[in-house]
């Protein structure tokens, strides 16, 4: 069965260290746990889709070290096909997934519902893994972190949905977002770039969703919760909204968005990245 949420994108080894504050210039503090998680934007992303109930396939590289290794293992016991493997032998093989990679995966992603990218992998091949997906008629979800001034304009008018943060909003478009208002003028800006809706993360504010289909923008507000760690919280939000793409596409946008949002409230309030993203089973089944 083909995969409904494709992820082209980056696999990460995270080495945490949790201290009281951060060390000043040339100081030594003690931290008080260590652990190691695994990351990456694009595994993240795909982790929270799968967790909900997709099914999901990553394109990505990793190391033939230990830290691939577990990495591949990771991937599959969280359901997520990872194929053949083509394993490299250098530091950053994320930046290594090239055209070649791209074309021998094109039938996973001409025959997905949604493809997921970003730019921790290079952005020339996230960009062409975009127009792949746009050629089948597939959804496309583009993330631009972390986030270039000079992206390449092409992003723009392949992405269907365009999903940033308050700080990729401002790198991208030069305006500084600390409020509502400037959320929706960064939106409006993206859409004259050829977007079709931009969803501007903020937080503990929910998001800011705008549409050239809707002369107003919607303010999609977030639960309060008590936050323990906000990593990857945008990631949880942008993997759970790739599984409401495909699996409820009848789905209002901003329903869509809010489901999101309560899927990533529940990941910051446990430690980690991918060891806070929920499972479905532990989830109100109202969200499904």
């Amino acid at each position: 069965m083909a995969a409904e949420v494709v992820v082209v994108g980056s696999c990460m080894t995270d080495l945490v260290s949790l201290t009281t504050r951060l060390p000043k210039a040339g100081e030594t503090i003690l931290g008080h746990k260590f652990f190691v998680g695994f990351g990456g934007k694009g595994a993240n992303q795909c982790v929270q889709s799968a967790r909900l109930g997709a099914k999901t396939s990553l394109i990505c590289k990793v190391g033939k070290d230990s830290f691939g290794n577990d990495y591949v293992d990771n991937l599959k016991k969280n359901g997520i096909s990872t194929g053949q493997n083509v394993i490299v032998i250098v530091p950053g093989a994320n930046l290594l997934l090239n055209f070649e990679d791209l074309k021998r995966a094109s039938d996973v992603i001409c025959k997905a519902k949604v493809v997921v990218c970003q730019l921790e992998i290079t952005p020339a091949v996230s960009l062409e893994a975009l127009k792949m997906a746009r050629a089948s008629g597939v959804k496309t979800l583009f993330n631009p972190a972390p986030a270039l001034a000079d992206l390449d304009p092409q992003f723009y008018t392949y992405s269907d949905i365009f999903c940033c943060n308050e700080t990729e909003a401002e790198i991208l478009t030069g305006i500084p977002v600390g409020n509502l208002e400037d959320a929706e003028k960064v939106g409006r800006m993206l859409l004259e770039r050829g977007c079709k809706l931009v969803i501007v993360t903020l937080g503990a504010e929910g998001c800011m969703m705008i549409s050239g289909d809707e002369p107003i923008p919607k303010h999609v507000p977030a639960g309060k919760v008590r936050a323990v760690d906000t990593t990857g919280a945008g990631d949880s939000f942008v993997g759970a909204l790739a599984f409401y793409l495909a699996h409820y596409p009848k789905l209002s946008m901003e329903e869509m968005i809010r489901k999101s949002n309560c899927v990533a409230s529940v990941s910051v309030q446990a430690p980690g990245t991918q060891s806070s993203y929920p499972y479905r089973k532990d989830l109100p089944q109202d969200l499904f």
